[in-house]
Parts: structure tokens; C-alpha cells; sequence
């Protein structure tokens, strides 16, 4: 009996989730391995603001009220970056789509070969988010709960003051979980919908987490129907 033949590994690949899931974390562990960027939309968005770019200046209004930013600032800046010659190779998009009309913008601009769907409780996720600390300098992150700073408040690598994110507050962190249950949540019947969707339990210890991307990333745990898709 001849066997099935292996699935291409996916090159274009959205992770999909809720703030504090490890999407971000996960991205950058495996992004290189594979050869893939990671575009994170955050990312983008808070070296706009720090630019302060009349764009940066807008978003950081609404990032300072844990408000998604709108549609049209974050379309404007990420599709500029997909036309970059390094994004040909294939990436990671983390933190974007999160709407419907994200998505449907997305599908109009590149194919996807996979979404990810990171899959953490609402109470783990709070926790790790109330907890979350970042060095101004190196941009490490910490966590009070799971990974704290050897000296309290002090970067490990650096010495530098850490500083916590306006959308990391208690206040805000609340409202960033309800905005992602009624506005990017829907996504998940959008994306099995189509076949691309990829459950994947992110609430355990990271470097598990870590395995089971590689795996994945590897085209590994794909079905047929992914396999079907990426047939020329």
C-alpha cells in the first residue's frame, strides 16, 4: 500500500487567541526555527506609538483605554509589512485578525495555511496578564506568578525599572478579555469553517506548549484536508 503523502508544512500561519495565551511567547520560539517572521500587530502598533506617528498618537489612545485598535490603523500598517521582501519566505501573524472584518481584509490581501488556536481558561489568563511586567530596555517579560524578576521590579539582564503596560492593568485587563469574547472569539467558527483551524491546549508549561507547535509546524498532526489544501 503506497502511503499518504506527508502534508507541506504551512508557511503562512495566523495564531489565534485571547491576550494572555502565549501566542506572542510562542511565536518568537518557533518563528526562527522554521524560518518564519513573526508580525506581531502590538508590536507594530507600540513602535508607533513610541515613533509618535500621527497613526501612533491614535492608537495609543485607544491601547491606553484597553479598546481594540481600529480596523483601518491596524490594516494600514500591517499590510505594508506583508509587502516586505522578507515576509515572501512565509510568517506568523500574532494578535491579527481579530475580527471578522479583519479576517475577510486578510483574505483578500495573502492565503493562509493554518490558524492556531491558543486555548487557555478566563482565570489563567487574567492571572498571567494582571502579573505581566516588561523591561523598557531588553523588552524581556516577567510574570509575578510564573517568571518573577530575580530582584522585585528590577530587570535580570539589564537592572532596568520594569514597567507594565496600560492593556496589563487589573482595570484593563478585564475589559481586553470581554472585547475578545465578543468581537474575535466568532473567528473561531469563521476559520473551522474553512478547514484552517488548529486547536491547541496552551495552558500547560511553555516549553509542552513549545512541542506541540513544533510538531504542528512540522505538518505533522495535519489532516487531510490540509493537506488537500495545499496541493498546487
Amino acid at each position: 500500500m503506497t502511503a499518504a503523502p506527508r502534508p507541506t508544512a504551512p508557511r503562512r500561519i495566523v495564531f489565534l487567541g485571547p491576550p494572555g495565551a502565549g501566542k506572542g511567547t510562542q511565536a518568537a520560539a518557533v518563528a526562527r526555527e522554521f524560518g518564519l517572521l513573526h508580525l506581531s500587530t502590538g508590536d507594530l502598533l507600540r513602535a508607533a506609538v513610541a515613533e509618535g506617528t500621527p497613526l501612533g498618537r491614535e492608537a495609543d489612545g485607544h491601547i491606553r483605554a484597553g479598546r481594540l485598535v481600529p480596523d483601518d490603523l491596524v490594516l494600514e500598517i500591517l499590510g505594508h509589512r506583508l509587502r516586505q521582501p522578507d515576509a515572501a519566505g512565509g510568517f506568523i501573524l500574532d494578535g491579527f485578525p481579530r475580527n471578522l472584518a479583519q479576517a475577510r481584509a486578510l483574505e483578500r490581501t495573502t492565503p493562509l495555511d493554518l490558524v492556531v488556536s491558543f486555548e487557555v481558561d478566563r482565570q489563567r489568563l487574567v492571572e498571567r496578564l494582571a502579573g505581566r511586567w516588561i523591561c523598557p530596555k531588553c523588552a524581556s517579560v516577567y510574570n509575578l506568578a510564573s517568571r518573577p524578576p530575580r530582584r522585585p521590579g528590577l530587570c535580570d539582564l539589564d537592572g532596568a525599572a520594569l514597567l507594565q503596560r496600560p492593556d496589563d492593568r487589573p482595570e484593563a485587563v478585564e475589559v481586553r478579555l470581554k472585547v475578545y469574547t465578543e468581537q474575535t472569539a466568532p473567528l473561531l467558527e469563521h476559520y473551522r469553517a474553512t478547514g484552517l483551524l488548529h486547536p491547541l491546549d496552551a495552558s500547560g508549561d511553555p516549553a509542552a506548549v513549545t512541542e506541540g507547535l513544533r510538531r504542528l509546524l512540522a505538518g505533522d498532526q495535519l489532516g487531510t484536508g490540509m493537506r488537500d489544501r495545499q496541493r498546487p
